[in-house]
């Protein structure tokens, strides 16, 4: 029996990695291809527009097994970024004028050499983002000193927290992981992030719970300011809504219920030229653990390495070359394009 990744693929046919798919390919699609979508709009081939944000998987161990996570990260995963490769990463952001870099895993404060890294970052007068599961801060003591680490550094902490409610958030990431994040949100608001006027950004990220789009960024935040405050006493700042795209484990859960085709589907029908002109792969470059390049952390989970014509390791950076590239897509890239659009930095439209 073919695996549930295997499957996706032949679910999948229609999908490519660069520029124009055939007539013949596009006549024969089940769905249609991207490509297709992004001809209409006038989009193909899809370029970057700048290089604002060097975003920088530095491992995917982390101390949580989330249903929907696109990069697999768990506790027995040893894929961990080295201080080497960290430092290549410092040599190319020293070159350019990239003002954004944006720390992932699993959970990256797990890497043996996060905070040496971000003290570097910050020597280099970058704005870093660290993407935070929250949990990691109350999991052991030798965390518990993050949210001041943080805030020595100016670090913009962006958080996932799938709902306002326990029972939704445990649902999606793990018995009691709301709890705990309620705790890690209090101690960040302690020192002050998520409070106005402190300059220390505190983010929530919400994604759906099932097979559909989020709703409006806007009318979410506002739900979730309400609740925090008056029910838990937690301060953030804004509100990232994000759609789950069709990979990985999220890819597991459309195929073994159902739902991938009918999914699909809604993100086609729902195809917005306005997000797909802003996707965030135009103005950020991805970085794996091992230092391959790739457009943005989706491709990353699927290896689909930047357009050959590239560098495609960060020991070979050129800013001039990754800047002309045609930007690599498949069909998984409807997830960023379906109604208000979808980024690391939440709606696009």
């Amino acid at each position: 029996m073919k695996s549930l990744h295997a499957q996706h693929h032949a679910l999948a046919d229609t999908s490519y990695q660069l520029t124009v798919l055939s007539e013949a390919e596009a006549a024969g699609a089940r769905l249609p291809a991207f490509a297709h979508k992004l001809r209409e709009s006038g989009l193909l081939p899809l370029r970057p527009t700048e290089l604002a944000v060097m975003q920088v998987n530095v491992g995917k161990m982390c101390n949580q097994t989330c249903r929907h996570c696109h990069v697999d990260a768990g506790p027995d995963r040893t894929e961990i970024m080295t201080r080497a490769t960290m430092q290549l990463c410092l040599n190319a952001l020293a070159q350019t004028t990239i003002p954004v870099v944006d720390l992932t895993g699993g959970a990256p404060e797990m890497n043996p050499d996060f905070r040496w890294f971000v003290e570097q970052i910050s020597a280099l007068g970058r704005q870093t983002i660290v993407r935070c599961n929250l949990t990691i801060i109350v999991a052991n003591p030798k965390y518990h000193d993050l949210p001041e680490f943080f805030a020595k550094h100016g670090v913009r902490v962006v958080s996932s927290l799938p709902h306002f409610s326990a029972a939704r958030t445990d649902a999606q990431r793990g018995e009691g992981v709301f709890g705990r994040s309620i705790r890690a949100l209090r101690m960040l608001n302690a020192v002050g992030y998520g409070v106005e006027g402190s300059g220390l950004l505190l983010d929530l990220v919400y994604n759906p719970s099932g097979a559909f789009l989020p709703g409006s960024q806007v009318g979410l935040e506002r739900e979730f300011k309400q609740r925090l405050l008056r029910e838990h006493e937690v301060v953030f700042n804004n509100l990232l809504a994000i759609t789950n795209l069709p990979i990985s484990r999220f890819m597991d859960y459309l195929l073994e219920s159902g739902n991938y085709e009918s999914y699909m589907q809604k993100l086609v029908a729902a195809y917005n030229p306005v997000a797909a002109a802003n996707v965030m792969c135009r103005s950020t470059l991805s970085i794996g653990w091992d230092g391959q390049l790739y457009d943005c952390d989706f491709n990353q989970q699927l290896d689909l390495n930047v357009a050959q014509n590239a560098p495609q390791h960060i020991r070979s950076f050129d800013a001039a070359a990754l800047q002309d590239r045609a930007i690599v897509i498949n069909q998984h890239c409807y997830g960023c394009t379906a109604g208000a659009g979808s980024s690391c930095g939440g709606a696009t439209a």
